[in-house]
């Protein structure tokens, strides 16, 4: 198992940790034409209830 062989010092820690960053989720505008709300890809609508051009919630 590898071990380190120093303690790394607290500001090569922070520059390690300064490249996690959070990300915006992805949006695409939901391909019903009435609808057009933005929404996760590959997720139904919340909105309209529609996935891949068929209604599989019912809203």
């Amino acid at each position: 198992m590898a071990v380190p062989k120093r303690k790394m010092s607290r500001s090569n820690t922070r520059a390690r940790r300064s490249q996690w960053k959070a990300t915006a989720p992805t949006l695409t505008p939901c391909p019903n034409k009435a609808c057009g709300q933005p929404k996760p890809p590959h997720q139904a609508c919340r909105n309209c209830g529609q996935y891949a051009g068929r209604q599989v919630l019912s809203v």
